[in-house]
């Protein structure tokens, strides 16, 4: 579609699984950086998909540590993906068009590049929700290998994950279940986003974080916690009347609990505002 926004809307129409991870990061990319090149960002991801199919070809079907050294060939080494260590918050990192041209990106984003990548090759992958850091997981009929997209794809072993998550964590922290929770695309797609959302409130920039929300909520209409926090922006913001329908869809998708009670109290003082 030419307006990446009718593009989005589109995407929020869709089952999880008929999502194209990669054209719809393409998507939210447009809308940041609308005078970025994103046509040859798309031909690039297609340039990414072919030499990931071509290794494909004659690899075993089962071997999933082949898998993860073949992508880590394609990606990290003949296309040379690698995590930005040195400008880590500058948020060209979470722009997918940014990321295919410098090559260099936050963990989520080189991760919407690898399950890009692996899924064209017809390989079963995932999201992984570890504690502040992403990775990527491909998917055996009984078991998956987990890799560090940041780090050039480097297969995880569970002392790897261990030492990573103490990293994060602290000394006592340990592996848990539930640690390798797997991430819909959806989901996926919104982390990255998030990472916009985020810099551009951290810049002071409330008008700009909206948009960033608004855009999310294109492609996840059902997400209550995004309409919670479109609210609270607009509410900022003084757009009274858009707080409140942001309210009142938050509280159509989440009726009851603490955090409803508190919508209510907010929605009850804008309401006395309007009339």
């Amino acid at each position: 579609m030419s307006d990446p926004r009718e593009a989005l809307k589109a995407i929020g129409q869709l089952t999880d699984a008929e999502i194209d991870i990669g054209n719809a990061a393409l998507q939210l990319a447009r809308v940041d950086a609308p005078d970025a090149d994103w046509q040859a960002a798309a031909r690039h991801l297609s340039d990414l998909a072919q030499a990931t199919v071509k290794r494909a070809v004659a690899m075993d079907r089962e071997d999933l540590p082949a898998r993860a050294i073949a992508l880590s060939e394609v990606l990290a080494d003949e296309f040379g993906y690698t995590g930005d260590l040195e400008t880590y918050d500058d948020p060209a990192n979470a722009n997918l068009i940014r990321v295919t041209e410098r090559r260099r990106g936050l963990p989520v984003a080189l991760g919407v590049i690898w399950l890009h990548a692996a899924r064209a090759a017809g390989w079963g992958s995932h999201g992984v929700d570890f504690p502040a850091h992403f990775l990527v997981a491909l998917e055996g009929r009984k078991t998956q290998v987990v890799v560090d997209v940041f780090n050039g794809g480097q297969i995880m072993s569970a002392r790897s994950l261990r030492d990573l998550l103490k990293r994060v964590e602290g000394e006592n922290s340990e592996l848990r279940p539930g640690i390798l929770q797997p991430m819909s695309t959806r989901r996926v797609l919104l982390r990255l986003q998030n990472n916009i959302v985020t810099r551009r409130l951290d810049a002071g920039d409330l008008r700009g974080g909206l948009r960033c929300n608004e855009d999310m909520l294109l492609i996840a209409p059902d997400q209550a916690e995004l309409w919670r926090q479109a609210g609270i922006m607009n509410q900022k913001l003084e757009q009274v009347a858009a707080a409140r329908d942001c309210y009142q869809k938050f509280l159509h998708l989440v009726p009851e609990g603490a955090i409803a009670d508190g919508v209510r109290v907010q929605l009850d003082i804008l309401k006395s505002i309007l009339n």
